[in-house]
Parts: C-alpha cells; sequence; structure tokens
C-alpha cells in the first residue's frame, strides 16, 4: 500500500517505519524541512532502540521517504496517517491546533479514495469533527478513522510489530478492511484487530492510559503506607502479583510516572469529564498521588542530612522519566534537581541517553557525567531515579571509595535494603524499610 504518514515524532517515525519494513511505501511527511533532511541522512531525532537501523534500512530500499510536500505526498495515498503532537494545554485540556492546521494543509490534496486515519491522541469526538471539517474543505465524503497507538518508549518497535491489539475507530466497513489488510502482517488470533465507533476508540486510548496510571499511583500510596506501618511494599507487591486478577504489570513502586502520555492523558481525561458536567474524582487523585510522590525521594534526602542540604554533594543517577528513552518530559529526576538546586545542594547527574536533554534545560548549574561513577565522586549521597540495567549492577565497593557518605536512595528498589547494608551503606529505597546508622540513633531522621 501506499502509505502517507503526517508528522515524524515519536509515534508518527514508529508506526511510519514499521510499515515500510513489512513492504509498504510510505513517505513521511513534515514541515520541518531541517529534520526531514536529517532524517533522510539517517539521523533520528529520539532515542529508540532498533529504530535507526531500521530508517536507515527502509530509506536505502527506497520503501520509506521524507517530504515536506503535501502535493507530492497526499494525491494516490491509500491511507494517511495524521500523528502530529496534541500538547497539554494551560486548562489540562490537549491543544489540537496541530490537527487543525494538518486538515486545512492536508484537504486540497485528498483524493476521493483516501482514508484519513487520526493516530494522534485526542478528546473525544475529535475525529467525528475532523471529518466535518475535511468534508467541508472538499466538499464531499471523506472516511476517518480513528486508530489510537498504544506504544511504550523504549520498547515501541516491539508493541508496534506485536501488538497486543489494533484498536480502530471507523463507521465504514470497506475502509476498516484497508486498515485490516495493513496491519495483518501484526496479528493472529491471539492478538485481535477490534473495529469500534469512532468515541469509543477515543476513550480506549485514554481509559489505557488513566487505568495505567492508576495502577501506579495506587501502588506508590500503598509504599508510602507500608513505610509507616513497617511493612515492606516489595513482600506486599509479591503477595498481591501473584492474584491473577491483579498481576504485576505497572504494580512497582517508585518516585512517579512521567513521559508524554500518563500526565497528559490523565488530565485530559479530568478536562472532558469536567467538560461533560462530571467530577473525576479519582483521576484528579491519581494525577495528585504522582505529583506528591515526585517530592518523595528529595524529602528523604533531606531529612537525612537534618534540612540542611546548602553544600551538600548529590549524585543523580537516571535523568530519563523510563529506561531505554532519551524522553525526559515530566520526568521526576527534573524534580529532584530543581528541589535539590533550591535547597543549596550540588548536583552531579548521569544519564546513558538523557544528557544532552536534560543540559539545554540546566547549563551548568548541574555538572553532567558520561559515567555513573564520575557522578558518585565526592558525593554526600546517591540516588537512583531511574531503574537502567547498568545502575542494577553497580559495584559497591567502588561506590564506597569514591562516595564522601555511603549512602543511597533508592526511587526505583532496584537494590534490597539488607544487601546494600551489607555493603556498608545507609540505604533508602520506596515503601521499604529505610536502613541508617542515623536511622538506629534518631528513629524519625528519615
Amino acid at each position: 500500500m501506499k502509505v502517507t504518514m503526517i508528522g515524524t515524532g515519536y509515534v508518527g517515525l514508529v508506526t511510519g517505519t514499521c510499515f515500510s519494513d513489512i513492504g509498504n511505501d510510505v513517505t513521511c511527511l513534515d514541515i520541518d524541512e531541517g529534520k526531514i533532511q536529517r532524517l533522510r541522512d539517517g539521523e533520528i531525532p529520539i532515542w529508540e532502540p532498533g529504530l535507526t537501523d531500521m530508517v536507515v534500512k527502509n530509506h536505502a530500499a527506497g520503501r520509506l521517504n521524507f517530504s515536506t510536500s503535501y502535493a507530492d505526498c497526499i494525491p494516490g495515498a491509500d491511507a494517511v496517517f495524521i500523528a502530529v503532537g496534541t500538547p497539554q494545554g494551560d486548562d489540562g485540556a490537549a491543544n489540537l491546533n496541530g490537527l487543525w492546521a494538518v486538515c486545512d494543509s492536508l484537504a486540497p490534496h485528498l483524493t476521493e479514495d483516501t482514508l484519513v486515519v487520526v493516530k494522534s491522541t485526542v478528546p473525544v469526538g475529535t475525529n467525528r469533527r475532523v471529518q466535518q471539517r475535511l468534508e467541508e474543505l472538499t466538499g464531499r465524503t471523506v472516511n476517518v478513522a480513528s486508530n489510537p497507538e498504544f506504544l511504550k518508549e523504549g520498547a515501541a518497535i516491539k508493541d508496534f510489530t506485536h501488538p497486543d491489539r489494533v484498536v480502530v475507530g471507523i463507521e465504514n466497513k470497506a475502509a476498516a478492511e484497508t486498515l485490516r489488510a495493513l496491519h495483518a502482517p501484526f496479528l493472529d488470533e491471539d492478538h485481535p484487530f477490534l473495529v469500534m465507533g469512532l468515541e469509543s476508540a477515543e476513550m480506549t486510548k485514554y481509559v489505557s492510559n488513566c487505568m495505567l496510571s492508576t495502577k501506579i499511583s495506587f501502588i506508590n500510596e500503598m509504599a508510602d503506607l507500608c513505610e509507616l506501618v513497617d511493612a515492606d511494599i516489595s513482600e506486599v507487591r509479591q503477595g498481591i502479583g501473584h492474584d491473577q486478577r491483579i498481576g504485576f504489570q505497572f504494580l512497582a513502586p517508585g518516585v512517579g510516572y512521567g513521559g508524554s502520555c500518563f500526565p497528559k492523558d490523565v488530565r485530559a481525561l479530568v478536562a472532558i469529564a469536567e467538560a461533560n458536567r462530571m467530577q473525576p474524582h479519582l483521576l484528579r487523585s491519581v494525577d495528585k498521588v504522582n505529583d506528591n510522590q515526585k517530592d518523595v525521594l528529595f524529602q528523604k534526602i533531606s531529612n537525612y542530612f537534618n534540612g540542611d542540604l546548602a553544600g551538600k554533594t548529590i549524585a543523580v543517577w537516571g535523568l530519563a522519566f523510563k529506561p531505554k528513552t532519551d524522553d525526559i518530559r515530566e520526568a521526576p529526576a527534573l524534580v529532584l534537581i530543581n528541589a535539590l538546586l533550591d535547597a543549596g545542594a550540588n548536583v552531579q547527574a548521569s544519564d546513558p541517553v538523557a544528557l544532552e536533554n536534560v543540559r539545554a534545560i540546566y547549563g551548568d548549574k548541574v555538572a553532567f557525567c558520561e559515567c555513573p561513577y564520575e557522578a558518585v565522586d565526592g558525593a554526600d549521597a546517591l540516588a537512583i531515579v531511574t531503574e537502567w540495567d547498568d545502575f542494577k549492577t553497580a559495584e559497591f565497593d567502588r561506590l564506597r571509595i569514591l562516595m564522601a557518605n555511603p549512602a543511597i536512595f533508592d526511587g526505583r528498589n532496584i537494590f534490597s535494603g539488607d544487601q546494600v547494608k551489607s555493603e556498608g551503606f545507609d540505604y533508602a529505597g520506596i515503601g521499604v524499610a529505610t536502613i541508617t546508622r542515623q536511622l538506629s540513633e534518631q528513629p524519625a531522621a528519615v
């Protein structure tokens, strides 16, 4: 099939590349001429495992091309996907300015048989409005489908090529078959192609992300409670996770979720509910718990030093909001760094791929270290914020020699307290007993 992908961000580039990899003729369209040229040169604007090699391979084979011209890319396409950003507005709702700009640019070149597919995450009712707008601009019937994405950063190619399901909201059955055929190589009887109404597909995206966000906020709140009653969230998680009705996924306690999807989509669904005169009490609580959780690690560090962080050096391992990505949007590490700097601490930070993104924010206010052991040199404490695999195999002997004070604040529970204690470190995790020399003298210190 001939496919045009409008938008070369995370979703558009991954989707277009994966479609090209199974033999489709794909053109990725973007108005940013510099970005398009870099893509032609094999420079990928995002860090996603395996994506660069796949882009280069398919571009060289002529199956994947890049353009800034609607006139060249839209006519004759079997399907045109819209994958532009819908950032959170000041009121919490999605900002659709980019989507409407695409509709206006797309309409003059849209041929009669082309299917328009919206992959962008949009409020309920938006796809129907897209259809109305395109029909007003073209003067004829236009088939529009909602095809929400469910890609995890760091595992996007696997998620696309081995999806749990493909969700399509559409009213024209023949057009639905176009999308079924396009996705067929990735599906089997255990991973279905689900056809539903436009509004149901739009809601599916929001409800999915909000459910996962709820699980994260729930386990984090339970972790905080465990600390207060001398329970261990790691043990509690084992006790509940083996219940098949609950499971283990998204029930790992930590310092809160971030990224481009969960925070934005929770707040967007809150805005949708409020616009329909409903009070979304649970969703507001999910968002509030997550905001509070991002402060937990700083409070533990501050209490450890009796509220006096001035002049202390804190090493921060992990800046991206999760492993296997350089995305720092709403990253808990940024909340921690801001609080540490405000308290007068010195920050030495390390991350395998996100250093430059964070350097662009802080400049020389933070010392950025390519090597994590460089970051802990002379540090009074180490804060672990992102659970990169490299950090899980830390050499404690080396840390003890380099650090001015052996204290680890483990925001992702990548170590066990007993393990760290046996290595001679003070230790504070999330939802587990804090083990410090100070604690034995002052039980309320951490």
